[in-house]
C-alpha cells in the first residue's frame, strides 16, 4: 500500500520505463503526466548521459530535472553541468587497467564522447540518437564523467581493478558491460546534492540500489536479485503494471 507523501518522484530509464532503448510506452507517459499534474516534481535519473536522455523523453516533461551518467551529470532548467569527473591521474590509472585487459570503451564528456569498442556493439544504438554530439578522440574530451567498458579479456578482473582504484563500479552481467564512475558517484548522491531528500523512486538495476534504499516509496521493476529486500514493492517489467503503479502513486498524492 502506498502511503508516501513525498512530492518528488525519480525514474530510472532503461529497463524501468524504456524497454527498446528508444521509446517510452504511451501508457507509462500518461501515468507520469498524471503524477506531474498531481504536484510531483519529476526527476529522470539514468546511466545515460543527459545527451542520450533527451531523445528518449522526446520533449516530454521539459521542466523535469535530469541526472545522467549515474550521477555525474545534472541538468536543471535545461542547464547541463558536470557534478563529478575523473581527475587526470584517476583516468590515467583506469586507462592503464583498460589497456591491460584490452578493453573497448565508451567515454562520455559533458556532451561529446569517445568510443573504441566494436562497430556492431548494441550500445551504439543508444548513443547520440538525437545527433546532438560529436564522436572525438578521448584526448579531445575536456573532462570524462563516465567510462563504460563494452569488451575486455577479463571483465571481472577489470571491474575489481576499478574498485581497488576507489571508483564506483557497476558490472552489468546481463549486458556484459562495466560502468565506471569517478569516486563514489551515484544517482542518490546526485539527488541529495540538489537538496532532494524525500522522494519516491522507480528502478530496475544494481545502479539504482542506493536510490531505492533511501526512497520513501521505492518500486523495483523486474526481479534483479541485487535489489532483493531493497524496494518496498516489486512490479513486473510490463508497461501496464508500471503505469498502474505510477498512476496509483499520483492518485494517492492527489488525495493527501
Amino acid at each position: 500500500m502506498i502511503t508516501s507523501g513525498a512530492r518528488t518522484t525519480v525514474f530510472d530509464i532503461d529497463g524501468t520505463l524504456c524497454f527498446d532503448g528508444r521509446t517510452i510506452d504511451s501508457r507509462i507517459l500518461s501515468a507520469i503526466d498524471a503524477c506531474e499534474k498531481a504536484g510531483h516534481q519529476l526527476v529522470f535519473a539514468s546511466a545515460r548521459p543527459v545527451r542520450d536522455l533527451l531523445p528518449v523523453l522526446d520533449g516530454a516533461f521539459p521542466s523535469a530535472t535530469l541526472i545522467g551518467g549515474n550521477g555525474s551529470l545534472v541538468s536543471v532548467s535545461g542547464q547541463v553541468r558536470a557534478r563529478a569527473a575523473f581527475g587526470p591521474g584517476e583516468l590515467d590509472r583506469l586507462l592503464i587497467e583498460a589497456d591491460r585487459f584490452q578493453a573497448g570503451y565508451l567515454a562520455d564528456g559533458l556532451w561529446d564522447y569517445a568510443y573504441t569498442g566494436p562497430a556492431d556493439h548494441p550500445i551504439l544504438s543508444r548513443v547520440d540518437q538525437g545527433l546532438l554530439a560529436r564522436r572525438v578522440d578521448l584526448a579531445d574530451l575536456p573532462a570524462v564523467v563516465k567510462f563504460l567498458v563494452v569488451e575486455a579479456t577479463d571483465m571481472d578482473a577489470l571491474a575489481e581493478a576499478g574498485r581497488v582504484l576507489g571508483m564506483t563500479v557497476n558490472h552489468h552481467l546481463d549486458e556484459a558491460i562495466i560502468d565506471f564512475a569517478p569516486g563514489t558517484t551515484n544517482k542518490w548522491k546526485a539527488l541529495t546534492s540538489l537538496g532532494i531528500e524525500q522522494y519516491n523512486a522507480f528502478g530496475n538495476d544494481i545502479n539504482d540500489l542506493d536510490l531505492l534504499r533511501n526512497a520513501r516509496h521505492g518500486v523495483r521493476v523486474g526481479t534483479h536479485p541485487g535489489l532483493d529486500g531493497i524496494a518496498g514493492i516489486t512490479v513486473p517489467a510490463d508497461p501496464d503494471a508500471i503505469a498502474a503503479e505510477i498512476a496509483t502513486l499520483a492518485s494517492v498524492t492527489s488525495a493527501l
